[in-house]
């Protein structure tokens, strides 16, 4: 071989191996970019990324800032800005955020669809019948003075043409629910007609006629009676139990097979958190008002222990099969939740 030669076989060779590192080094790169905020935290805690929130869903994560619980378990929480709710599982999935939680049925649609997520914690739950009625999951108003004969949901069935029914998106509590509710109580689903918007903006919407029947939730009891709503039906009457409020917390799946310490401790984090509001629902209320510079006056009835219970998740996944939105069978309770940090504890925030 010449030495001309040689030398262009020399020289195609270190390209060939420059390349490779350049591409190795910004495929490590990119992939260290995903995580880096969890990585080099500027305070030494392990950060984790999820959305920022302006209603009730804000409460345990409020909490649990404001009581050191995150702090004590090495986490510092990261809040990357409001997101539609139609965004925020895409924004879990990219890596843009990690964690949120939802209902069984957001979960199983998400699943469905082959979204790589799951529930570690079992978080808010519709309360026992003997406690506080203001705890309960969600409440249906109607105006009296459009429908002053209107005095439970059995009554809408006498109602002619079409209700427009307020919801937060779809696939979630309030749809299930009310569709759950008007089954026991005869009434065709597809007399209901879903109207999108948060729960503060469906009181107004309400009082102008823009909803006929309006589904909000525990801080929005009391503007709702102040506005001269007359309640009509609470989530009890779905005939769940637990089951009717029954949401889980979830990460995205190579977050929880990554970093599984940090998922143990923030559950128990949160879970104290829950125990916490429980105990001091007052509190709660006025720190999430502050927060969110709405009057709060309500909470959500969080789970008391470390437990996940798979058969309230059944009707949840049965109503989205029997509707078709889901297959049947092709998701299952055990497919939306993992046991891997389940203790049965009961959560204590002393």
């Amino acid at each position: 071989m010449s030495r001309v030669k040689s030398k262009t076989v020399w020289t195609v060779a270190a390209i060939i191996v420059i390349t490779t590192l350049v591409i190795s080094l910004l495929t490590l790169g990119i992939g260290q970019a995903r995580h880096a905020v969890n990585k080099a935290p500027k305070d030494g805690l392990f950060a984790i990324k999820t959305i920022s929130r302006k209603d009730c869903t804000l409460a345990p994560w409020l909490v649990a800032e404001k009581m050191g619980f995150f702090r004590e378990e090495g986490i510092r929480m990261v809040y990357t800005g409001e997101t539609q709710d139609a965004l925020i599982i895409p924004s879990i999935l990219k890596g843009e955020n990690d964690v949120w939680g939802a209902h069984s049925n957001t979960l199983a649609v998400a699943k469905a669809g082959g979204a790589k997520i799951t529930g570690v914690l079992r978080d808010g739950i519709d309360p026992p019948t003997n406690l506080d009625p203001r705890l309960r999951h969600m409440f249906w108003y109607v105006n009296p003075a459009k429908y002053p004969n209107v005095k439970t949901f059995a009554d809408l069935k006498n109602l002619p043409g079409k209700l427009k029914f307020s919801t937060i998106t779809n696939n979630i509590c309030s749809d299930f629910l009310t569709n759950k509710i008007a089954d026991k109580n005869g009434i065709p689903r597809d007399k209901f007609e879903w109207v999108t918007m948060p729960d503060v903006q469906a009181i107004q919407a309400l009082k102008q006629g823009l909803v006929d029947v309006a589904g909000v939730h525990p801080p929005f009891y009391k503007p709702m009676e102040i506005a001269g709503a007359r309640r009509i039906a609470d989530s009890t009457e779905a005939g769940l139990g637990p089951a009717a409020g029954v949401s889980y917390t979830y990460f995205r799946d190579d977050f929880i097979k990554k970093y599984p310490l940090v998922v143990r401790g923030f559950i128990r984090a949160m879970g104290r958190s829950g125990a916490w509001i429980n105990a001091h629902p007052d509190q709660t209320a006025q720190w999430t008002s502050e927060a969110i510079g709405i009057p709060v006056t309500g909470n959500h009835y969080h789970a008391p222990s470390n437990e996940i219970i798979e058969s309230e998740i059944e009707p949840w996944i049965r109503d989205l099969e029997e509707h078709k939105v889901n297959p049947r069978g092709k998701i299952k309770p055990s497919d939306l939740v993992t046991h891997q940090f389940e203790t049965h504890e009961v959560f204590s925030w002393k």
